[in-house]
């Protein structure tokens, strides 16, 4: 009968100090908006496949290396491996493939506002699967950020270096990424951060696999600067951002990490601008601003269940 008080004791045994999980979202943050920069400048030498093979084989041999020497071999049961494998394939797969294709269509801006209605479909999704209470604030934040999408779209269609199209694959991304993040978080909880990314990661460069030619073939052809970007990808934006990610994870809530995204955008855009001589069109601004309004507001609780759930200090 002792053994029944181990559980409660689990909490108080993390000493992880408070500004570690903050710095590793700040990395996170930094690296996932050079992303959008980097994939953007990559466009005309690399295909979206061949972008996401590329990336996701350099992210999963370093990350392979760091694991082992670190953490060892990783040995998942097999109701873990289901939700590797999905996310490996989603996330590392789907969501870059996805990406790639759309910010051939739409500036990195306008496709980092895109990717953040997904913590209003993260909350849509946990009351649907993990029986999470629908509230009124979900209901009106939803609203709200779809018609952010919708202002997002027509800015889009009215500008001759944006289309519909481009907007519908970066919300693809946001999908698949929320439905990743809710099968991540029960992960890392019982495996090493590490593990979950390198296995993950390498399972979303198998399901790249039949890329593989086009990648041979547009890295001969593609100058020395653009082959060292898509290893800049691999290593940072994927390899380090990914980890730092899920790292901060395992010390936060999902729904407090997905907030901390709100940040990326601005990110994207002052880097666009620096690096790339490109901005959003004047109503994205609008519709991005509205999104976010409408995800922080499906992430607010009704306030006696803020009180009920909150923890101690």
């Amino acid at each position: 009968m002792t053994s029944t008080a181990t559980p409660p004791t689990t909490p108080a045994t993390d000493t992880t100090p408070a500004w570690l999980p903050v710095t590793a979202v700040a990395v996170t943050l930094v690296f996932w908006a050079s992303a959008f920069v980097a994939i953007r400048h990559l466009g005309e030498d690399f295909s979206p496949g061949a972008l996401s093979l590329g990336r996701t084989l350099v992210g999963a041999l370093c990350l392979g290396v760091v694991a082992l020497a670190s953490q060892g071999v990783p040995h998942p049961t097999g109701r873990q491996w289901v939700s590797l494998i999905t996310i490996g394939v989603l996330w590392f797969g789907v969501y870059n493939v996805a990406l790639n294709a759309g910010e051939r269509r739409v500036d990195a801006g306008t496709a980092a506002m895109l990717i953040q209605v997904s913590p209003v479909l993260v909350a849509v999704l946990a009351a649907i699967f993990l029986n999470e209470k629908f509230t009124v604030y979900i209901g009106l934040g939803l609203a709200l950020a779809f018609t952010g999408v919708g202002l997002i779209s027509m800015s889009s269609s009215e500008s001759s270096d944006h289309d519909v199209i481009g907007v519908l694959l970066c919300l693809v991304s946001a999908v698949v990424y929320s439905i990743s993040l809710i099968l991540q978080k029960p992960l890392v909880a019982k495996l090493p951060a590490i593990h979950v990314t390198w296995l993950a990661c390498t399972i979303g460069a198998i399901a790249c696999l039949p890329f593989v030619g086009q990648l041979v073939d547009q890295t001969r052809d593609a100058p020395t600067s653009s082959v060292l970007w898509v290893v800049y990808l691999g290593v940072f934006p994927t390899a380090i951002a990914f980890t730092t990610y899920a790292y901060a994870l395992q010390h936060m809530s999902a729904s407090s990490l997905a907030i901390t995204t709100y940040l990326v955008p601005p990110i994207t855009i002052v880097m666009g601008l620096i690096f790339l001589d490109e901005a959003p069109p004047a109503m994205a601004y609008v519709g991005g601003a509205l999104a976010l309004v409408g995800v922080a507001v499906a992430r607010r609780k009704p306030r006696a269940a803020a009180e009920e759930v909150t923890p101690p200090a």
